[in-house]
């Protein structure tokens, strides 16, 4: 069926496969399988303690067997609430070995949304970091849970490192935010709560010493493998249930797409484990074709040259925000980076003009290789479509991955449109979720069988394909601004504002209007030392008005010191749409005068008047 589906895109793989063979078994025994091929490569490295593929092995199997004994059984779910630890990883890869389900949670979730995790996947058994206990104990008579293991992210550090974490309670190399929530009566305990039955990791450990069954659990790629939560920044997140073929072919075409992976490859594994991104690119991925996670459990810009300079990894992955700090980052200057060969971003949209400026920064740094944009959804395991190695072409987020395939839709059905016309994008291929769990009505919204048999993602993102195949992310439907009946995208003005010289980052939403129902407001961050003026607010007007259409103006600049960002980097702007919301809540429009001169020439002067008087009145 697939060979019946266009894809033009097929023309710019130079070496690469267009179909591949996924095999019908666990994420856990793909792994296991390529890892017999490097068992001596190091599979992860964490603040300097090192593992082989070997020893990485060997610990998963003690997990699992730990599992084993306190009763996990096939399908059960494990809850696992760690940022990027080798506990972490390791319970994920336990967990999938003895056919049990790993529940991917943020651990700085608050209490209720941790509840709620764990009661919409029926969990009975949460892995958790220590600083999250006092959340779990408020909320954990309130779930299935039976048993709670909390663990360190000081566990597995080098015995120096450990002792100097113990004694301060936090490393260089971990916010502030983590610095807060790690209490040090946590550290080390390994008390055994009886009533809750909350042990510690060794505590943990030691009770499958004495498990001496087999361990073979018959894991197929229909099988649901892990359960991770789609982002947004409101509301109450959907659980997407992903397959072992799901990870497993993800794993696989991200290596074959990105086209430049090297056995031994050293890969800074910055987006955590409990995100799509992180989960099937810098650990997954990873691990399947013999590179080394490097395991960072908190990104922090200040120090993140002193990481880079001792690591010196050979992959960066990362959201735009990540690349944006480096830029600004002064202590890179000087610095020498020529081991890095390739750099993914990924989990938002690139601007052209921030492409520009980190690949130049790259250039002025000797790194050989440019900024190469992805664009996926947890709903298909984060990637699906990546910038072909030789090839570029200027705002676009590249072409889609071996076996899978994209087309445009009219918004709100499942007509294809033509070649430059822009629609929803729909997505087809392994990758593409099992569904949403317990929600049946938005796997269905999300997931429909068209009428070539197969089952499509529907994105609700807007965007356009070339003939070429080339993917063109245009914004989230969302996101969209329907001002005076014209469709206004907030990422062409962020592109447009995001170029000025003295600009660091944007972010444009719809706010209300007593006339256009909505018109666009820009939230503008300056660089460092960068100075608010109206001067400078009047060149970035002029700069918007050279090169937007009129309708798309913002009807308001704000300046502001930063913008606020979901916990994986990404700009939140439905904080800011809140924000606005809740600030013109009780307001009304009175200046009719004022209003009048904002009005388009051809607008209905004794229309308008009669809005006015309408809102007023109520």
């Amino acid at each position: 069926m697939a060979k019946t589906l266009k894809a033009p895109w097929y023309k710019f793989y130079d070496d690469e496969k267009k179909h591949l063979e996924y095999p019908n078994y666990s994420a856990y025994k793909l792994i296991e399988y390529t890892a017999s091929k490097h068992l001596n490569n190091i599979s992860y490295n964490y603040f300097g303690t090192k593992k082989t593929y070997h020893e990485f092995l060997k610990q998963i199997d003690e997990v699992a067997r730990a599992m084993k004994a306190i009763g996990v059984k096939h399908k059960d779910v494990v809850s696992i609430c760690m940022p990027n630890t080798p506990e972490g990883i390791i319970s994920f890869y336990a967990a999938n070995k003895i056919g049990a389900i790993a529940s991917m949670i943020h651990p700085l979730s608050a209490e209720n949304e941790i509840k709620h995790y764990l009661n919409i996947s029926k969990s009975e058994w949460l892995i958790t970091v220590d600083f999250t206990i006092d959340k779990v104990d408020k909320i954990i008579k309130e779930t299935k849970v039976k048993k709670v293991i909390t663990v360190s992210v000081s566990e597995s550090m080098p015995p120096l490192i450990k002792s100097i974490y113990t004694a301060t309670n936090t490393t260089t190399n971990i916010t502030k935010a983590l610095k807060t929530l790690n209490p040090m009566n946590y550290l080390n305990s390994e008390k055994v709560d009886k009533k809750r039955q909350k042990m510690s990791w060794k505590d943990f450990l030691r009770q499958g010493k004495d498990y001496e069954k087999e361990i073979d659990d018959d894991f197929k790629g229909k099988d649901i493998a892990a359960i991770l939560y789609s982002g947004g920044t409101t509301g109450t997140p959907k659980g997407v249930k992903l397959t072992n073929l799901n990870l497993n072919a993800s794993a696989m075409q991200n290596f074959e797409h990105v086209a430049c992976l090297r056995d031994k490859d050293k890969v800074l594994a910055i987006m955590p484990i409990f995100h799509g991104f992180g989960l099937s690119v810098c650990i997954h991925c990873v691990q399947y074709f013999g590179g080394t996670s490097i395991l960072l459990p908190q990104f922090n810009a200040k120090t993140f040259d002193r990481i880079i300079k001792k690591y010196e990894p050979n992959v960066l992955v990362g959201v735009p925000t990540l690349f944006e700090a480096i830029t600004n980052n002064k202590n890179f200057n000087h610095m020498k980076l020529d081991y890095l060969t390739c750099v993914i971003s990924g989990g938002d949209s690139l601007s052209v003009e921030l492409k520009k400026k980190f690949d130049d920064w790259l250039a002025k740094h000797h790194s050989p290789t440019t900024i190469r944009e992805g664009y996926g959804l947890t709903e298909c395991c984060a990637a699906s479509c990546f910038t072909p190695l030789n090839y570029y072409r200027e705002g676009s987020i590249g072409i889609p991955y071996p076996d899978t395939y994209y087309k445009i839709v009219k918004d709100g059905t499942e007509k294809e449109l033509p070649y430059g016309n822009p629609g929803e994008i729909v997505i087809t291929g392994p990758t593409v979720m099992d569904g949403y769990i317990r929600n049946k009505k938005e796997t269905r919204q999300t997931l429909r069988r068209h009428k070539d048999g197969r089952i499509w993602l529907h994105t609700g993102d807007e965007g356009v394909m070339d003939e070429d195949g080339f993917v063109y992310f245009k914004g989230r439907l969302k996101r969209m601004i329907i001002t005076s009946g014209y469709c206004v995208y907030p990422n062409n003005i962020e592109n447009v504002i995001d170029s000025h010289p003295k600009v660091r980052m944007s972010c444009v939403i719809g706010i209300p209007h007593p006339y256009k129902v909505t018109v666009a407001k820009a939230f503008v961050v300056l660089k460092e030392d960068v100075i608010k003026s109206d001067e400078l607010l009047n060149e970035i007007k002029a700069l918007v008005e050279q090169n937007l259409a009129r309708f798309s103006w913002p009807y308001d600049y704000e300046f502001r010191d930063d913008l606020p960002k979901t916990r994986i980097g990404k700009i939140a702007y439905n904080v800011l749409i809140h924000e606005e919301e809740m600030k013109n809540k009780n307001k009304q429009f009175t200046d009719k005068e004022e209003l009048l001169e904002q009005v388009d020439d051809e607008a209905n002067t004794d229309e308008l008047l009669e809005n006015i008087n309408k809102e007023n009145d109520k």
